[in-house]
């Protein structure tokens, strides 16, 4: 890692890298045209036949075309992904370019082979042997890229827009078949996906980090950290606005319409209020001077909402998302407290955003929720026919029973960890060769090695110690 020089910044030049990021993006997008050419069309409610399928089907109005019931959430979750999982990484000082611009990037490309990957294992038709795509198809598209950006978190500011392509490129591939053995072959629930996207994506990311690993990384430490405004704007722009606001539709996007889609968006919006209110405690407990710190309140306070993911349709009950939320904002604040100091400095991961603590745990947390809640799922909570459309007990799953679906429940969560660490360890072997056009170790966390930035007419202010997202707590220390 670290020995080449990317063409952008000042030092000897490498044309060969220079000309990588453009070929790939062209090339990528040749291939996709030809794939999409040869294996995508709209679906019946998206086709021009549609008026000919309401007459066979019976239906008498367009609003029962999945568009109105879909879009709205569909939309919600697109700005998270855009939007607001960039905008949380900007509180780096120097490296707000990357963080957004990267964001978008790997966006972009990821949705487009995650549309075929997961087309291809979920949505091949079987009269045409074509992929039929519509809004749902889109979420989850969205839902696979989420993962890409959770795993981004880990290696912010470490590797260069090609190692991020090509991680992406290898991510939705292994989230797809992990996708499938989950939610089809163990017939699964996930409807937030905890498992499937938060736990496979940040330990995926961590993997990845582990064995990118920069023993040298002090050498550009002085960037790695934010200043006021890059916290306030990533706090505001973000946080508040986007992610916190739309982490309930996010979870209840693909539940089935009627009580199990506003069951996850209650329970959702319940367990993200417990988490912020212990988060702001534990915070303010643990740092010095009983201050709270910018960083746990910009990120431990969506934990509630990760870990709810898996059982959302659930009946958890509110009092069982108040406590989901209350543990999953006490784990991940002392998780950014102590944890991520440790794993750095004994087991040399370098989480750039903590990503352990915001999706990771608290992934790993929701899967055993899912499993708990699941198991102890009762006909007489639940009704007959409740039971059977929230667990899905139908055609081949027609006769397991709770008990034996919480020990599924707890399998997937395995299978999603493990799908993470290997995958990641094996990218991770990839994206160490020296071609990438990676930073070295002293440009890492800098816009400037790979964006034309403007010149600062003032220079920064000194940045306490603790107002960064990977220093080394002073608990920890002692």
């Amino acid at each position: 890692m670290g020995n080449c020089i990317v063409p952008y910044c000042d030092g000897p030049k490498n044309t060969n890298v220079r000309w990588t990021l453009p070929a790939v993006c062209f090339v990528w997008q040749t291939a996709m045209v030809i794939l999409f050419g040869a294996f995508v069309r709209y679906n019946k409610e998206v086709d021009a036949h549609w008026p000919e399928t309401k007459i066979h089907e019976n239906i008498t109005s367009d609003i029962e075309n999945d568009f109105y019931f879909r879009y709205p959430s569909f939309q919600d979750v697109h700005v998270m992904i855009f939007v607001g999982f960039g905008f949380l990484m900007t509180f780096m000082k120097r490296y707000s370019f990357g963080a957004v611009g990267f964001n978008f990037l790997i966006a972009a490309f990821g949705i487009q082979w995650a549309l075929l990957m997961q087309g291809w294992f979920h949505h091949i038709d079987s009269t045409d042997g074509m992929i039929k795509i519509g809004v749902e198809n889109l979420i989850n598209a969205d839902f696979c890229v989420a993962s890409c950006l959770i795993a981004f978190g880990a290696v912010l500011g470490k590797v260069s827009p090609v190692q991020l392509m090509v991680m992406t490129l290898f991510e939705v591939t292994l989230f797809a078949v992990e996708e499938y053995i989950i939610l089809n072959l163990i017939h699964a629930n996930d409807a937030g996906g905890s498992m499937v996207i938060h736990a496979f994506g940040a330990y995926f990311g961590l993997a990845v980090s582990w064995v990118l690993y920069r023993p040298n990384l002090k050498e550009s430490s002085q960037l790695n950290g934010s200043v006021y405004h890059s916290d306030v704007f990533a706090m505001i722009a973000c946080h508040k606005s986007h992610k916190y606001l739309y982490v309930s539709i996010f979870n209840s996007a693909i539940c089935k319409h009627g009580d199990g889609q506003h069951r996850a968006a209650i329970n959702t919006y319940l367990s993200l209020a417990a988490t912020v209110l212990t988060t702001f405690a534990i915070s303010s407990l643990f740092q010095k001077h009983g201050k709270l710190d910018m960083v746990h309140i910009q990120n431990s306070t969506l934990a509630g909402g990760v870990a709810v993911g898996t059982a959302a349709e659930f009946m958890l009950m509110p009092y069982g998302s108040l406590i989901v939320g209350f543990f999953c904002g006490l784990i991940s604040t002392l998780g950014y407290i102590y944890l991520t100091p440790f794993m750095e400095r004994k087991l040399k991961i370098q989480d750039t955003c903590g990503i352990h603590n915001l999706h990771g745990m608290p992934g790993v947390i929701g899967g055993i929720v899912g499993a708990i809640s699941a198991a102890g799922a009762t006909e007489s909570v639940y009704g007959q026919q409740g039971l059977i459309n929230t667990f899905v007990f139908k055609d081949d799953f027609k006769h397991r029973t709770p008990a034996v679906q919480g020990g599924y429940q707890a399998a997937a969560m395995c299978i999603a960890v493990s799908f993470g660490i290997g995958g990641g360890i094996l990218v991770g072997l990839i994206l160490r060769m020296p071609l990438w056009g990676d930073p070295t170790d002293d440009n890492c966390f800098d816009d400037e090695v790979y964006w034309e930035v403007p010149e600062e007419e003032d220079s920064a202010d000194p940045v306490l110690q603790y107002n960064n997202h990977t220093v080394v707590n002073k608990h920890a220390e002692v």
